[in-house]
Formats: C-alpha cells, structure tokens, sequence
C-alpha cells in the first residue's frame, strides 16, 4: 500500500483535525498505529492545555501534526450581535444559561504563544486553517524544521497560499464537516466535489496535496488519489468511534434516521459550517450575523448545556455529506477499512 512523502505515513489517509473536541490524543494514536497521519486540533485550546496536549502525544511516539487557526481580522456589527444576542434568549432560558451581549473582540486563539511553542519544539507538520498568517511567521516554522499546509477552499486560494511560502495544501471541499476554511466567511460556497475541486487547485499551482470533504468508503478514497492527491482527509467518519471527544449527543445524532440532512450554517459560529440540519439552524440562519469567533463565543454556553442535555436540537451537530457512513468501534478500523484496495 502507498504512503505518502509529504507526511511520512503508512497510508496515504488523513485523521483530519476536529477542533473543540472531537480529536484527542487517543484518536490521534489510534489512527497513527493504523497507518495513517493524525493531526492534533489547537484550536479554542489556551496555549498551556496545548502545550500539555503535545506534551502528552509525543510521549505516546510516531509522527503527527497540528492544525492552527489564523483568524483573520473581519468586521463585527455589534449592533446586530446584540440583537442576535436577544433573539436567542428563549434559547438559553430553555437551558438556564446566560449569554453575554457584548462581544468578544480581539480574540486570535493565542496565535502567538502556540506559534512560539512550535517554534521552540517543533511538530514535523503544521497546517494552517481560516486563513494565512504573515510570511514571517511561516518562515518561522519553516526554520523551526516544521512543513507548513494551507487550508484552501478555491484555486485562487491556493495561488495565494502558494506566493506565501507553504510546502502543500489542503484541499477542502464544501461537503467538509465543520467549518469551511474559505478565506471569505461570507462566500457562498458553491457546490462542487471534492475531486472535481481538486482537479481545479491541480491546474492552478504545483503542490503536494490532500483533499477531503464528503469523503464516506474506501472507494472515495482511491478515486481521489488516482486525481493525484497524495493523501485524503477524513474527519466525520472518525466522530462515532472509541476514541472520539464528540459527546454522546453529537455521537447518537449522526447515527439517528431522524436527521436526513445536512447544511452549510453559520448560524452557530458566524463562520459557514456543515452539520446536520436541526431546529436551531431552522430558527436561525436567515437572521444570523456573520462575524467569527464572537459569535462562537455567544453560543458556546448554550451549546455546552445543550451537549449535556442530551439536547441535539439546540447543538452543533458537524458533519459532512458522508455521515451516514461514520461507525463505532475503534478508529483503527476505520481507518483500514478505507485503506482497502490501496
């Protein structure tokens, strides 16, 4: 079976980086043992619980990488954030939680402290998501002995990631769980596959690439690398396994006959996102604000209490197009199961 050079795995599969919980240091070794290049999530981590993260990872041995969030700079209507804010007041009633009406400014997730964690001990691989940092900081980990992915969304952000220095990218398509990592929050995300994307970031620059988005068997995963990506990105089929952080409310709503879809929403975190369409994005979307993280830090209360609830209505239910096919068990199977026939 292939590997792949860039990562220096096994197999030329991604356990992709689930922020807020879903990746932990057990998933990351599990799929790791597998085969596989596991990424570690800094994002919402303070600088310390990361640092104790990586700490805890590297004990375990092999080689794994971390995802940064670079949060761009974009203008917040704090005049629709409080209305916002009002809007969902029945919202948190139902729960008995607060939320706070004036927003959180200034937030970067502690760029510079996990940068220079990196620096200092570096990880063989960083990829970079929302955004790209300035060159220096790039250049910083290129010096620390780090290779440096771009998340991208278009061709046209994948020449920009490419003038910027980085060593590879990662292609990712709209049917992507989570958040998307357009550089434009308030883009539409026009429809395409994650192969037919990965054709058009292939005519545009000359990078190793990984590509995921909607990815649900192993055929998925041959298809894509006979487009010529050197490894392909998984995240929502590793949600319902062992080893998994999703909560039990987000774990039991994927596999649940009664969400029959998902949607791309910024409703939850003023950045587009894709999970399963509930009650919350129904009563929501249309009135929404954009402006990330303050809005993530709006709905956060209610989201924790709705996670252990056992509310899925009132939750972030991520996911991509390929949920239906996300199992228990443990993640090394799933991650030999999608190595079939490589």
């Amino acid at each position: 079976m292939p590997g792949t050079g860039l990562l220096d795995s096994e197999l030329p599969i991604v356990a992709a980086p689930m922020a807020g919980g879903p990746t932990t240091v057990a998933l990351a070794a599990a799929a790791r043992a597998a085969g596989a290049f596991p990424f570690l999530a800094a994002g919402y981590k303070s600088a310390e619980a990361f640092g104790e993260e990586l700490r805890r990872r590297r004990e375990i041995g092999g080689a794994f990488g971390v995802n940064l969030f670079v949060y761009g700079r974009e203008a917040l209507d704090e005049g629709a954030f409080r209305t916002y804010a009002e809007e969902l007041e029945p919202e948190a009633v139902h729960h008995g939680v607060e939320l706070d009406p004036e927003p959180v400014i200034g937030d970067d997730d502690q760029w510079s402290e996990k940068l220079a964690l990196l620096v200092a001990d570096p990880v063989p691989v960083v990829s970079l998501t929302f955004g790209l940092p300035d060159v220096a900081d790039i250049a910083s980990l290129h010096r620390a002995g780090s290779r440096v992915l771009a998340t991208v969304t278009t061709a046209g952000e994948a020449r920009t990631a490419r003038d910027a220095g980085v060593d590879g990218l990662v292609v990712q398509a709209p049917g992507a769980g989570g958040h998307s990592g357009t550089y434009d929050p308030r883009r539409s995300l026009t429809a395409v596959s994650a192969r037919d994307l990965l054709r058009e970031v292939r005519a545009a620059v000359d990078l190793p690439i990984i590509v995921g988005g909607g990815v649900a068997d192993a055929r998925d995963v041959r298809d894509l690398l006979r487009a010529g990506a050197e490894a392909v990105a998984v995240g929502t089929l590793l949600l319902r396994t062992d080893e998994s952080g999703a909560s039990r409310t987000h774990k039991d709503a994927l596999a649940d006959p009664a969400y029959t879809e998902t949607t791309i929403t910024h409703a939850f975190t003023g950045r587009p996102a894709r999970g399963l369409r509930n009650g919350f994005i129904d009563r929501h979307e249309a009135t929404a604000p954009y402006g990330y993280p303050a809005i993530h830090h709006l709905t956060r209360p209610l989201r924790q209490a709705a996670a252990k609830a056992g509310d899925p209505e009132r939750l972030h239910l991520w996911a991509g197009t390929g949920y239906r096919a996300a199992r228990t068990g443990p993640a090394g199977e799933v991650i030999r199961g999608l190595a079939e026939g490589l």
